[in-house]
């Protein structure tokens, strides 16, 4: 099994289309929500002594998809040893660690005029609402992807898989693109979902 990182900011950074030209975007060590800044890592550019010089990372960006570079002293990485596949065909979310399935949960996923975003993300914070009896549950896991509709919302329209205060609705399209599952399924992945963890999601 191929091994994944994560790489936590440092300090202040940015990233570039290329290592070292066409700087594109900045980040802080924390988000507006004050999580803390994490990359998916999807290569790396070594110097002659085999040290890490950059990263390439997947970005927390719209549009959905964008990558980059950053420096390594400005990161520190970390090993990932779980993954998220979100199945919209049987509205499902699987849960693997070290490569073995340890959770299957019945989810609600985004309406034919709001649908959840395909494709590949990463768990990028991890929140906790004030109200836990709220739209969002107990716990909110938040991906690097954005609806494709929604543009106009607070933040550009994050997805999330979160909790609900609706469990009757679960299996059905029903979401503004995020991915709802029962709190106790929540509370499960929320544990172990940790930043960093490669999202899928397919139809």
């Amino acid at each position: 099994m191929r091994r994944t990182f994560a790489a936590i900011a440092r300090r202040r950074l940015a990233a570039y289309r290329r290592p070292g030209h066409g700087r594109f975007a900045g980040f802080g060590v924390e988000n507006v929500n004050g999580a803390t800044t994490v990359f998916a890592v999807l290569a790396r550019r070594i110097d002659g002594r085999c040290r890490a010089r950059w990263y390439h990372v997947r970005l927390p960006l719209r549009p959905n998809g964008v990558e980059g570079w950053v420096r390594a002293v400005d990161v520190l990485l970390v090993p990932v040893r779980t993954r998220i596949i979100v199945d919209l065909s049987s509205r499902r979310v699987l849960l693997f660690v070290r490569g073995r399935r340890v959770m299957s949960a019945q989810a609600a996923i985004g309406t034919s005029a709001t649908p959840t975003p395909v494709g590949s993300y990463y768990v990028n914070q991890r929140l906790i609402p004030s109200d836990p009896t709220g739209p969002f549950g107990p716990g909110a896991i938040g991906i690097s992807a954005f609806s494709n509709v929604l543009t106009g919302w607070t933040q550009g329209g994050p997805v999330a898989i979160h909790g609900t205060n609706r469990p009757e609705l679960i299996g059905q399209a029903v979401s503004n693109g995020c991915i709802r599952l029962r709190n106790e399924d929540l509370r499960r992945m929320f544990a172990r979902a940790l930043a960093g963890t490669p999202v899928t999601v397919r139809t």
